[in-house]
């Protein structure tokens, strides 16, 4: 999965020849699965349409202030809104005049007033012919804008319009989304960090039809997996039996079915990895012995003799070296003063407590109320929110962990 994936991107066209590669861009964007929103200058759509641009991005294109076929009417393309709409912008191709002004904060256009309110990280991709490329004054924009945090997606030597051969050449599409994608994945905060991340039930086999399970789907580990993976993170996402799914090619699926399963599949990889979260409802007790064929419905009553499973959080606690560990309680009672205890007895960094008294937590939900509690005790209750966005929050305390 491409880090684009899920980006809003404005994307930037100024009036030169190489705008018509925006339209193998735009295509190149959505199908890394980044939303696209297209800004042109009025010149550039005497090289490339914004019906075509439109087709291809799935939105409108935006080149004034209003739309004029409703000037009467007050209707404007807001410079603001688009601006905090973007995760990135790019400007390409970005010209020699278009550079000047972006340098200069010469605002006459409507791309260059989302420009200068844009908060999100802006790339621009010069194209113009060689000696303007090479000329003091567009070397000096280049300086500027690198100066002001832009960052300038290097043109290409090739065959120019005016039929010289050099550098300035606005770099091909392909290459593009390679520098973005390259830049991106760079600067992820878990980038070189290793996850384990445990998810789902266990189930413990009474007899080859039935088991020992819980209600876990599996859902918030997954979450926690995908954010993970999205940050820069290598996880290993050990997990019971589930009907969720993840496509992310950072993410390594273990299924596993019982404790011991899981166990085994952990301690295979805890001792390598930077980071341990153990999501997973992983039952306490299995049947002592297993039955070889299906136990008939022969008495009234019938008895199972359990014993401990291998406790997978323990274990981690006991074997930890640097690796910040992370603990799930789920509870019905004195849920702080279990979540301390169970702190202190498996040796963890940071306890996510969920608790069955609050409405929209627990298990089978696509939404959660956490509070965090920490080794030094210190309380942190959350609002109720989706289990993505949860995820979202635990890998912040990951992420602080690192670099706080």
């Amino acid at each position: 999965m491409s880090v684009l994936n899920g980006k809003k991107i404005l994307l930037g066209i100024s009036g030169g020849i190489a705008a018509y590669k925006t339209a193998s861009l735009v295509r190149l964007f959505i199908k890394a699965g980044a939303h696209v929103q297209v800004i042109m200058t009025p010149a550039s759509k005497d090289f490339i349409t914004p019906l075509t641009l439109s087709t291809l991005s799935k939105n409108p294109v935006h080149s004034t202030f209003y739309n004029q076929e409703e000037e009467n009417n007050g209707t404007w393309n807001n410079h603001v809104e688009l601006a905090l709409w973007a995760d990135l912008m790019l400007i390409a191709p970005a010209t020699a005049n278009t550079l000047s002004k972006m340098a200069n904060g010469t605002c006459d256009n409507l791309l260059m007033a989302v420009y200068l309110s844009a908060k999100c990280p802006v790339y621009f991709a010069p194209a113009m012919d060689l000696d303007m490329y090479k000329h003091p004054t567009t070397i000096a924009n280049f300086s500027a804008l690198t100066q002001f945090g832009n960052t300038m997606i290097p043109a290409e030597n090739g065959e120019l319009a005016s039929g010289l051969s050099g550098e300035g050449r606005m770099a091909e599409p392909e290459n593009i989304i390679a520098f973005l994608e390259a830049d991106l994945e760079s600067k992820l905060p878990l980038k070189g960090k290793k996850i384990l991340i445990t998810a789902g039930p266990t189930y413990e086999a009474i007899d080859p039809v039935r088991f020992i399970g819980n209600h876990s789907s599996g859902k918030m580990g997954f979450d926690i997996a995908l954010s993970a993976a999205n940050l820069g993170a290598s996880v290993i996402l050990v997990s019971g039996p589930t009907n969720c799914k993840i496509h992310n090619s950072l993410v390594q699926v273990i299924p596993v079915v019982s404790a011991q399963e899981m166990y085994d599949a952990c301690h295979e990889h805890y001792a390598d990895v930077d980071v341990a979260i153990a999501a997973a409802a992983v039952a306490d007790y299995k049947p002592k012995n297993v039955a070889a064929q299906k136990i008939k419905k022969a008495a009234d009553e019938f008895t199972i003799e359990l014993e401990r499973t291998k406790d997978i959080l323990a274990s981690f606690g006991a074997n930890k070296k640097n690796q910040f560990l992370i603990g799930f309680a789920l509870e019905t009672e004195n849920e702080i003063e279990n979540a301390k205890l169970k702190i202190q007895k498996k040796n963890l960094d940071l306890i996510v407590l969920n608790s069955l008294q609050d409405k929209g937590a627990g298990f089978g939900k696509d939404t959660n109320k956490i509070t965090f509690i920490d080794k030094s005790f210190h309380i942190e209750p959350m609002e109720l929110k989706s289990k993505e966005a949860v995820a979202d929050d635990i890998l912040n305390k990951v992420i602080a962990f690192f670099y706080e």
